[in-house]
């Protein structure tokens, strides 16, 4: 699989000159009778649609002499990339995008640029007969990060295969995909218990695209359609686990030192080989998606640590859990729960393994006025075994809480014709008494360029809480991007 995505990849930065247009969808991959993704996580990259001639970006309009207005050049090109888009014996679509962001307070651990890179999205799409091709790939340059050879399972080098897989239907009530594509269910907004695809935490902290919170999977997904219950299948060959902070781009709170640490002390993984299984059956209750889900692997982020060597473990874990979605007065409301159960430390008397938790969420959304949405939710992690985690904990090792409360808030303004989008989503513990708050404000300039100004600010009481130990990363960046 490995050499597949990279002889996909190789063939993808070959052709990076033949640059054109947006795809439609394939053939066979509507997908009408899924559930639909949480909030927050619509993962189309394009969002930006060519359907009216371009207008050049700000400062490039007035061209002095020249007889030829700016609007006659924006036209021009897009006739000619239009053009080009004709030619290509495929649908090629992406983004070209420019990042940068830096620290607001200093962190002796780590640089203090967040982010400074630019790239390039290719999303190649083609159908023959009942078969669909997709690939997504990024092409980057990024000038925060040391290490430059490509490694497609962490993300890092320059390239980022996002997907290259294939769809097809060999019956009737059965879709296959198979290879490298992004996953994603559950029903909270940033908040994740069922989804147990890899996320990309460095991302969604150094102020990428919100999409970018998911990782991709290498793996095999059945859709079994039915009129009492669809079924899905994902089957992983080998784990992936979560691109999780290991201190290269964000500092964090180590245990073993009882301090915080980055580039000074960076996590080191010992990774299972084996692979990993999730279902999820769902369907419709009135107006109510409901689902059940099952999971067999292990933590996605590191759940255990060897004492001795202090490598991070990914210890076994078990996950049954089951979510409803619906229309509640005049929003949407949702209610999702897990129990995750730590199979390498049953009853909890292992103090370097997670203890098993149940975990809970309960959301709500309404648009309050016009273009002006309101969303709310409570998440909980109950920890199991609470008097074995107590009796056999490190004295040199904090102490959490048997619950954890958290609190988080949505709330969204269109202005400007919906041109203007104002965002903020903040997350609150009261137990842990911290929080992380997401500001941003994104302005679409017209129908290929965007630029967007937005924060990651963290804040807490104590070095070891989940929110509080991030607070020396708390930075602003700006973007700027033009879709094609």
């Amino acid at each position: 699989m490995k050499f597949l995505c990279r002889l996909i990849c190789l063939c993808a930065f070959i052709s990076l000159p033949a640059l054109a247009q947006e795809p439609g969808l394939p053939a066979g991959l509507t997908s009408g009778d899924e559930p639909g993704l949480p909030a927050g996580l619509d993962l189309n990259h394009s969002t930006i649609q060519p359907a009216a001639p371009p207008t050049l970006p700000f400062g490039l309009s007035d061209l002095g002499e020249s007889t030829v207005s700016g609007s006659e050049i924006g036209r021009n090109d897009n006739r000619l990339l239009r053009s080009v888009q004709r030619k290509l014996p495929f649908n090629l679509s992406g983004f070209w995008e420019a990042r940068g962001g830096f620290r607001v307070t200093g962190d002796p651990n780590e640089k203090q640029q967040s982010i400074t890179e630019t790239r390039l999205q290719l999303q190649v799409q083609k159908s023959l007969r009942n078969i669909a091709f997709n690939l997504t790939t990024d092409l980057l340059y990024d000038n925060v990060a040391d290490n430059l050879p490509v490694q497609l399972n962490s993300g890092r080098g320059f390239v980022d295969l996002r997907e290259a897989n294939l769809t097809f239907s060999p019956l009737d009530f059965v879709d296959i995909k198979a290879g490298r594509q992004i996953l994603t269910w559950g029903t909270g907004d940033l908040v994740f218990i069922n989804d147990l695809f890899p996320k990309d935490f460095n991302s969604f902290f150094i102020g990428r695209d919100e999409v970018y919170i998911k990782a991709p999977s290498d793996a095999a997904k059945f859709s079994l359609f039915s009129q009492w219950a669809n079924l899905d299948i994902v089957y992983t060959p080998q784990f992936d686990a979560d691109r999780f902070i290991d201190g290269r781009r964000i500092s964090f709170f180590s245990p073993i030192t009882g301090d915080l640490a980055g580039r000074n002390a960076i996590l080191r993984p010992d990774k299972p080989d084996k692979g990993e299984v999730a279902l999820r059956l769902y369907r419709n209750l009135g107006s109510f998606e409901t689902a059940l889900y099952f999971y067999e692997g292990y933590w996605k982020s590191p759940g255990g640590i060897d004492p001795v060597s202090g490598t991070v473990l990914f210890p076994k874990l078990r996950v049954v859990g089951g979510s409803i979605r619906g229309p509640v007065g005049r929003g949407i409301g949702n209610i999702e729960t897990g129990y995750y159960n730590s199979r390498d430390d049953g009853n909890g008397n292992n103090p370097f393994v997670n203890n098993s938790e149940f975990r809970a969420l309960a959301g709500y959304e309404q648009e309050v006025a016009k273009d002006f949405t309101v969303g709310a939710q409570y998440y909980l992690e109950h920890l199991f075994d609470y008097s074995n985690y107590l009796n056999t904990l490190p004295a040199i090792f904090p102490q959490r809480d048997r619950d954890r409360h958290v609190l988080t808030t949505r709330l969204t303004l269109l202005t400007h014709n919906q041109n203007v989008t104002w965002s903020i989503f903040s997350y609150f513990s009261p137990s842990d008494m911290d929080f992380y708050l997401r500001p941003r404000i994104n302005y679409r300039i017209n129908d290929y360029w965007a630029t967007e100004l937005g924060g990651n600010i963290f804040g807490g009481r104590k070095d070891h809480t989940l929110f509080s130990q991030f607070q020396n990363n708390s930075n602003v960046y700006l973007s700027v991007r033009f879709g094609f």
